[in-house]
């Protein structure tokens, strides 16, 4: 009934760079706040505090890799373990370590998706069309598969369980547990190179181009100027209607 005015990849991939910018921008403000509420650097400090008294105490410096702690003789190995032991061993350590461990997941995890809530979520609702700041500006808007506006279930959809969760949490995860080592880093590049690549071959071999989370909420970017958008699935279907009389009306004249 009418042509699909898919967006051009520059714009799209323009319009998500600079909205990218923003949510980075925005997340590390909202860590900032949430680090200084939940007295994130307090913990720090007594983490480091306990690192240099033990090690200086034991003349050791636990900040090396595994290269470097079997390089050491087995005397400097011995008072490295002590070390660890003492430290382990110690509450004000064992909170400080416990916390900035939780901390940094909590941080990170609320501070991203506040952003990805504002700037993804709200100001689309705003805007309306699924349009974020970054369209705005590029003549970006995003709809229905069909044609039909974008709701607010679906655009929470899109930006929560796709954008948010898929695409971005998952590879910080991963790079949170290589800081941690709770993962090497070579699982963590395997997983997030994953993610990266199937979102790739998505906006490649599906027929409109979606990435991962326009096939999760069904929905096509499109350029905003040029695409008819209907309000409504009514608003479509006496779309449809008017254009069938106009075909049939036409039709009677040949």
């Amino acid at each position: 009934m009418y042509d699909l005015q898919k967006a051009n990849m520059w714009k799209r991939i323009s319009a998500g760079l600079f909205d990218f910018i923003l949510i980075c921008i925005l997340s590390v403000g909202i860590a900032a706040l949430l680090s200084f509420v939940l007295k994130y650097d307090g913990y720090y400090d007594t983490l480091n505090e306990r690192y240099a008294a033990v090690g200086e105490e034991l003349n050791i410096d636990f900040f090396i890799d595994d290269e470097d702690y079997f390089a050491l003789s087995e005397e400097e190995q011995l008072r490295y373990n002590e070390g660890l032991k003492a430290l382990y061993e110690d509450d004000q350590f064992v909170i400080a370590n416990y916390m900035i461990f939780n901390l940094s997941f909590i941080i990170v995890i609320f501070s991203t998706l506040i952003a990805f809530l504002l700037l993804e979520f709200l100001v689309p609702m705003l805007f309306k069309n699924g349009q974020t700041l970054g369209k705005k500006i590029f003549g970006v808007a995003v709809m229905r598969i069909d044609g039909v506006k974008i709701s607010g279930p679906i655009l929470f959809t899109r930006t929560v369980l796709g954008k948010y969760t898929v695409e971005t949490m998952l590879p910080i995860i991963f790079v949170l547990m290589v800081i941690f080592n709770v993962t090497n880093v070579l699982s963590a590049l395997i997983a997030i190179g994953a993610i990266f690549l199937t979102h790739i071959i998505m906006m490649i071999v599906s027929k409109n181009n979606a990435g991962i989370h326009d096939i999760i909420a069904n929905t096509v970017t499109v350029d905003y100027a040029s695409q008819l958008i209907f309000d409504s699935p009514e608003a479509l279907l006496e779309y449809k209607k008017n254009i069938h009389a106009e075909e049939v009306e036409h039709s009677q004249y040949k």
